[in-house]
């Protein structure tokens, strides 16, 4: 049996080690993230696999029992605390952490071994170059695109919806509330904002697969980009079931008027 210290997560903190030029907390609590109440009502705190205080930024490895069935890791035949078997309780508590960590103004990036070097069963090759060159993308901030989507996101869970894996490998930012589904195009500032908003309606234009009335796409765009996304009349917006979306440089989120 391996320890945690030669698992494939100890592996990939490791890497972003490198990346970031500062040790991880691993397996760090916080006050503010907890369980479900025990029989004795105690809330233990839930662990996060890696946060650096100085990038406020928590890394969360998840591998594959963590988005697929997995009797071994389940355990279906025993309840936890929450009255549901292991899988679903993680499930939950990924969810928790999803909501809670950015909510509290951290930067949360979640990393399976799909976007790794990894073999059909999601363990990892530990290709160093070819997983050092992947993590040096994914944990990449150095855009103003990242803070519209990083606030953008932040306000959609403040506001009940769930961001899930793109249908679209493409699509920044997909999320779900119900049976609503929302399929987000984001940009940063740019010098060619009229050009930018031109282009970021045709990728949503690409994206318009689906009939399903519930589904709407949004635009998502700095301040200084909304007259150039306004030169699209609102009707024609509505028509299309498009959403534009401000975020302001404090990071304030508002929906423009249809």
């Amino acid at each position: 049996m391996g320890t945690r210290g030669d698992s494939d997560e100890a592996y990939v903190v490791g890497l972003c080690n490198q990346v970031l030029g500062e040790t991880a907390l691993t397996q760090h609590k916080f006050n503010w993230l907890q369980g479900d109440p025990g029989t004795g009502g105690r809330r233990a705190k839930l662990p996060v696999d890696a946060y650096w205080p100085g990038h406020q930024l928590v890394v969360e490895y998840r591998e594959l029992q963590h988005d697929q069935p997995m009797p071994h890791f389940d355990k279906p035949d025993r309840l936890t605390v929450s009255g549901v078997h292991r899988g679903e309780q993680r499930a939950l508590y990924d969810a928790r952490r999803d909501t809670e960590i950015p909510a509290h103004g951290l930067r949360l990036i979640v990393i399976r071994p799909a976007n790794l070097d990894a073999d059909g069963r999601g363990r990892l090759r530990r290709n160093q170059e070819m997983d050092l060159a992947a993590l040096r993308k994914i944990l990449a901030r150095d855009s103003d695109e990242d803070r519209v989507t990083d606030a953008f996101r932040t306000w959609l869970l403040a506001e009940g919806w769930t961001p899930v894996d793109p249908t679209d490998r493409w699509t920044d930012l997909e999320a779900v509330r119900g049976g609503e589904r929302l399929i987000c195009e984001a940009k940063g500032r740019t010098s060619e904002k009229g050009i930018d908003a031109d282009i970021a309606y045709g990728q949503l234009l690409r994206r318009m697969t689906s009939q399903e009335p519930r589904t709407r796409y949004a635009l998502v765009v700095p301040s200084s980009s909304v007259k150039a996304v306004e030169r699209v009349p609102a009707r024609v917006r509505k028509l299309l079931r498009i959403d534009v979306y401000e975020v302001t440089d404090d990071d304030v989120v508002r929906q423009l008027s249809a």
